[in-house]
């Protein structure tokens, strides 16, 4: 089984920033990427950034491009969010997740954190 736990969400002020970072553990050996997907109150859940391996390829949803990066510390089996010009609308639950799939593909990921709170208040 894989573990992931994910960390530092909380409020900001629209316009501020946060960094989301994920450890990952357990049965983790071989190539595998890592995500992150996001969940307001009443919506869908949306993929929001994907990374392969090296981190050299990454996915962003249109809604994050130019405000969010991801990126990734295999050393530590870690990815991280950061989370820049952030907007109300980016207000929900941030879940990591991780898939010995493709990084781009929302449906390969299997592998979810519990979550963390990101709250951007206007």
């Amino acid at each position: 089984q894989v573990q992931l736990v994910e960390s530092g969400g909380g409020l900001v002020q629209a316009g501020g920033s946060l960094r989301l970072s994920c450890a990952a553990s357990g049965r983790t050996l071989g190539d595998y990427a890592m995500g992150w997907f996001r969940q307001a109150p009443g919506k869908e859940r949306e993929f929001v950034a994907g990374a392969s391996w090296s981190g050299g390829s990454t996915y962003y949803a249109d809604s994050v491009k130019g405000r969010f990066t991801i990126s990734r510390e295999n050393a530590k089996n870690t990815v991280y969010l950061q989370m820049n010009s952030l907007k109300p609308e980016d207000t929900g639950v941030y879940y990591c997740a991780l898939t010995f799939g493709s990084y781009w593909s929302r449906y390969d990921y299997d592998y979810w954190g519990e979550g963390t709170q990101v709250t951007v208040s206007s």
